[in-house]
């Protein structure tokens, strides 16, 4: 039976290799007859007459300080829509997405009607929604605005979902391997399924069946893209070694031939790649599975059958090596006409989307276009790693090699060819095609710089000396041929770059800041103190101790030294009250008489150390202590600090309220309103005094105060939330406190009354809230910004 399958396979790649060989034998021939010159001229001619404007010194002085970098995503789209160049700009890029991804000609009214509705959907959701600040994420990019699009169209969960994968695989790219790379392409593959089924979809689709057929999109997209950083990515990195790279992809080409993953053995990996491996198979495997179920008995075949083809094609070029001087041209070239056909054929087999007339034809000729762009503007990171492309290989042996196509002249070949021969000379595909071919030159100049670009061309120059000057001359002059798929694309790395390095930075913030709040904490026994004080004192300092994650008082001193600059001598007796506050409330709340807890911060709870009368007394201690601490701030203005001392007070009293309502509350339902409020009450008001107390100390103005008490509200609530959810699912080692203690005590919490859904819907809806007040505040602080993620992603 694995013989037949075997040969199956391999009857499926030689039928592949014989097609792509018939493909390059023809472009071959107008390489060597230099036809694609004198139709790429005439195109130029008529293309140049809407691209290349005559400028004078003037014009080209204004256009170059005024025109910002497309780099700058905000700058440069409201740059365009002042221009009124936006909706042709979008339609270029649309239009060419409908061209290669979707394999559609653009002469048909019912596709342009289609790319309008599309370009309409991209201003909506990705432009007109988008922050306005310099630097702003743009909102359909945040996690906010992904749940918030995911609400409107009633596929929550499977947001959720998504963020959680993203984040959990993000986590586990190795060393070696670029995260950020293989998120952006793992991003890339999501939004593109979910737009090929938008596309698919008319007005009239039922409202029940759209946010089905965009829940499978969202997990079909994670599913397939997923291949991207833990096969292929996974394969080209030095992060298994050579033995594990065979085993690897003989596991893939397994799954692939005998439709299922085979069984994982840890001993057969090395011991830093067991666990790597252990995640991968896991997460490769449920994808498969969630893949291949969603298959129909029509695409169920031709899904296994592309899939194969396009491993194999991949697996062959793997293996090559630079330093091997005899590589033929059909070796060079049939794997990656291969595996760029298969790979956009492939992702309509996983939607299982209609296909017109024609598509498997034009996609297949399509793919290469943009696997040679993608090598020559990728080849010095090729080099570096000594991987073989047409253009390193080219590089290296050209001059010792005279029978080796340049893959510069067949990546012009090819589109000509698409052109004429496969878009019928249609003058809307001809101005997509040179423009995304010149755009593409432009961003390589501005990337290697002028004379590594120049290095490049004199190796790489077409031997028609007229038509490589004419593109010389198209690559400096011409003007509107930017694309929207790049802006994304460069926006997605810098977001992700930008991200990652905050992420690090607030974790070093919170790592330093807790260690030099430790020697801050404990309360000091003054030489000639009552033994009754002494051992209040000594407890207070046990209760202080422990594995606390010290949120409120990092709050507090970050808010007060880092965003409003406060000194740090200042602001220590502020930081002291809010923690004495804060671990009070602690030993009330785990008094027997109230949530009775045996354990807190890793150990066991005071009044199990010692009895709940000593417990009680020490909270009354720590309240006065803190009271003390505030009363101290003698560097600030009078008036502020009286101000922060009634504040306080006022707050100290709602905490007791809220915690009375939830004694109050156990063995009742409550609504959702008045869950909200007792979380507030006893949650929020931590939070909110963490933040306003600094700015009371700065005397910020009470505008931004309310800010930060809406942010501190919705933060709070989301806080909570996720502590309900990991009370019912975690664990005494991770919580520093038993799991379960809400269900034992018969309290009503999130999860008792919205279920583990609609407790995360929940949660996520105030991380919006919290994250769009972030955006109208008058300063950026990615603390808080990080503050929310960490609240809602910890484990603990």
């Amino acid at each position: 039976m694995i013989i037949e399958i075997t040969d199956q396979a391999g009857a499926w790649y030689q039928q592949a290799e014989r097609k792509a060989a018939e493909y390059f034998e023809s472009l071959y021939k107008q390489v060597m007859d230099q036809s694609y010159v004198t139709n790429l001229t005439q195109d130029f001619a008529q293309w140049s007459k809407q691209h290349v404007r005559n400028q004078t010194w003037i014009s080209l002085y204004s256009r170059v300080n005024k025109k910002p970098s497309s780099k700058h995503y905000h700058l440069y789209l409201r740059w365009l829509e002042r221009r009124g160049e936006l909706d042709d700009y979008l339609d270029r890029s649309v239009s060419y997405m409908y061209m290669r991804d979707l394999g559609k000609t653009l002469d048909s009214s019912d596709t342009a009607v289609r790319i309008q509705r599309l370009v309409g959907f991209i201003k909506k959701h990705m432009i007109e929604s988008s922050g306005p600040g310099e630097g702003e994420l743009p909102a359909f990019l945040s996690l906010a605005g992904v749940y918030r699009w995911a609400k409107k169209e009633g596929v929550e969960e499977a947001a959720i979902w998504v963020i959680h994968k993203l984040k959990t695989v993000g986590s586990h790219i190795p060393d070696g391997m670029s995260a950020d790379h293989g998120i952006r392409k793992l991003i890339k593959i999501i939004i593109g399924v979910v737009l090929h089924v938008i596309e698919d979809m008319d007005d009239d689709v039922p409202q029940e069946e759209r946010s089905r057929r965009l829940d499978a999109a969202i997990r079909l997209g994670y599913s397939y893209g997923l291949t991207y950083p833990f096969i292929d990515d996974l394969l080209d990195s030095g992060v298994l070694n050579p033995e594990e790279k065979i085993m690897y992809s003989q596991m893939i080409r397994t799954t692939l031939l005998q439709g299922s993953v085979p069984a994982f053995h840890r001993q057969s990996w090395s011991e830093a790649n067991a666990d790597l491996i252990g995640f991968v198979h896991s997460e490769l495997g449920e994808a498969f599975d969630y893949m291949k179920r969603h298959q129909s008995a029509e695409t169920r075949q031709t899904f296994f059958e592309q899939s194969y083809v396009f491993f194999e094609s991949q697996d062959v070029d793997r293996v090559k090596q630079l330093s091997n001087a005899s590589y033929r041209n059909e070796e060079l070239f049939l794997p990656i006409i291969i595996k760029s056909a298969s790979s956009r054929l492939i992702v309509r087999s996983v939607i299982g989307a209609a296909v017109d007339e024609g598509f498997d034809h034009r996609t297949f000729y399509y793919g290469i276009y943009n696997q040679l762009a993608d090598d020559f503007a990728d080849m010095h990171d090729d080099l570096r790693d000594g991987a073989v492309t047409p253009y390193t290989y080219y590089w290296t042996y050209q001059g010792t090699r005279e029978d080796l196509i340049n893959p510069f002249e067949l990546y012009w070949t090819v589109i000509s060819h698409l052109i004429h021969d496969v878009y019928h000379s249609d003058a809307k595909a001809r101005d997509v095609i040179l423009n995304r071919a010149i755009n593409g030159l432009k961003r390589s100049q501005e990337r290697l710089g002028k004379d590594k670009y120049a290095e490049m061309m004199a190796v790489f120059a077409p031997r028609d000396s007229d038509f490589h000057q004419l593109l010389e001359q198209m690559a400096s002059k011409a003007d509107r041929v930017e694309f929207f798929d790049k802006l994304l694309r460069d926006q997605m790395i810098h977001m992700l770059r930008n991200d990652r390095t905050e992420k690090a930075q607030f974790k070093e913030t919170v790592r330093a800041v807790r260690n030099q709040l430790k020697g801050l904490m404990p309360i000091p026994v003054p030489g000639e103190e009552l033994p009754v004080r002494e051992s209040l004192i000594e407890a207070a300092n046990y209760s202080l101790e422990g594995s606390g994650k010290r949120l409120r008082p990092i709050m507090a001193w970050v808010m007060g030294v880092s965003e409003y600059g406060l000194p740090e001598s200042s602001i220590a007796p502020l930081v002291r009250s809010l923690e004495y506050m804060h671990t009070a409330s602690l030993i009330f709340d785990d008094l027997p008489s109230q949530d009775n807890a045996a354990s807190r911060r890793g150990r066991p709870t005071l009044h199990e150390i010692h009895d709940s009368a000593t417990a009680e007394l020490t909270g009354l201690f720590m309240i006065q202590k803190a009271m003390e601490e505030q009363s101290s701030l003698t560097s600030f203005d009078p008036k502020a600090v009286l101000s922060l001392i009634h504040y306080s007070s006022r707050r100290a009293a709602d905490m007791c309220r809220g915690q009375a309502m939830d004694l109050g509350s156990r063995g009742k339902t409550l609504t959702l309103e008045q869950l909200n409020t007792i979380c507030f009450y006893k949650t929020g008001i931590a939070f909110e005094a963490s933040l306003v107390m600094p700015a009371i100390l700065a005397q910020a103005p009470e505008a931004e105060i309310e800010l930060l008490k809406s942010y501190a509200y919705h933060a709070g609530i989301a806080f909570q939330i996720k502590d309900d959810l990991l009370d019912l699912e975690g664990s005494l080692q991770l919580l520093g406190k038993p799991a379960g203690k809400d269900a034992e005590n018969n309290n009503s919490t999130f999860v008792t009354l919205l279920g583990r859904e609609g407790a995360s819907k929940a949660m996520w809806e105030h991380y919006c809230l919290a994250s769009e007040v972030l955006h109208k505040m008058p300063r950026r602080s990615a603390f808080l910004h990080h503050l929310l993620d960490y609240l809602i992603n910890r484990d603990y």
